[in-house]
């Protein structure tokens, strides 16, 4: 990842202060995470965090499309309309745009905080979204996890970043793999109940699919995925180790008419994109998806 020189708050300075000067680390690895990072020539040199709080601004509460294009007496279609399609300046879109940004600053914190303490990496990093108590519209973003150095002269030319557990780790590297960065793809779609959705969905119908969840659960998906294959490209990495998948759905009241509803799904995808560094590698130019 590339971090720069971000500036770190008060509280971060005075952690790497009592670092420096205590000589001890902290970290929230178990003994057997500790034992597995030793067996691959890395040791921990202190727990890391990053946060921010963003504000998501007016827009994010302000009525969007539904997906509603009207006919004579309710007998219009809809269509899933995605927080890519509306753009970053309204919606869901400006709630997406500000989950790329603050992971960004959050995570860049975190790894600012690991350089500082000479770390090479962070693993068992948690990334957590959060409202903010007493505020309407605000995020806190956290991103938390054990900065690690290599005990031996071959150093990362980058600070990286990992979801990987201390086995897990271990298990990458004795394989022939290193970790890069921490790669996320979000979507949010909406789609407002049509007539056959709520025919599809009614007391009398048969059992069916209700073509018009699905599609608004495959499209989200899509998005989400591209998204995420896109993240995992900035890195250069030759793959990604996925470490979580997230679909929710909720209903709403609808934006076009309130005495009608609208679907909307959030679909989230994290994992670490990962590199292979043997010296017979050949990249295929296409990325894979591994499972630990």
């Amino acid at each position: 990842m590339s971090v720069g020189q971000p500036q770190l708050p008060p509280g971060a300075l005075a952690r790497l202060g009592q670092a420096r000067q205590g000589g001890t680390w902290t970290s929230s690895l178990s003994v057997g995470e500790f034992a597995g990072l030793r067996s691959c020539g890395f040791e921990p040199v202190g727990q890391v965090m990053g946060s921010t709080v963003h504000n998501l601004g007016w827009w994010y509460g302000a009525s969007i499309d539904c997906g509603y294009r009207g006919g004579l007496f309710g007998s219009g279609n809809a269509i899933t309309i995605t927080s890519g399609m509306q753009g970053a300046w309204g919606g869901y879109g400006t709630y997406i745009d500000t989950l790329y940004r603050a992971r960004h600053t959050a995570m860049g914190r975190m790894a600012a905080e690991c350089a500082a303490l000479g770390g090479d990496g962070v693993v068992a990093v948690e990334l957590t979204i959060a409202p903010f108590q007493g505020a309407s519209n605000h995020l806190e973003f956290q991103a938390i996890g054990t900065a690690v150095r290599a005990v031996g002269n071959v150093r990362p030319g980058r600070v990286f970043l990992s979801h990987l557990s201390g086995q897990d780790f271990s298990k990458l590297i004795e394989s022939g793999w290193v970790p890069v960065d921490l790669v996320m793809g979000a979507s949010i779609g909406v789609r407002h109940d049509d007539w056959r959705t709520s025919w599809s969905i009614g007391a009398f119908a048969p059992a069916q699919e209700v073509a018009g969840w699905t599609e608004l659960v495959s499209v989200t998906r899509h998005e989400a995925r591209a998204h995420f294959f896109a993240d995992t490209a900035r890195t250069g990495a030759d793959g990604v180790v996925v470490s979580d998948v997230d679909l929710r759905v909720r209903e709403r009241e609808c934006s076009y008419n309130d005495e009608q509803h609208d679907h909307v799904v959030e679909t989230t995808l994290i994992g670490t994109a990962v590199a292979e560094f043997r010296t017979t590698h050949k990249p295929t130019g296409s990325l894979t998806i591994m499972r630990l």
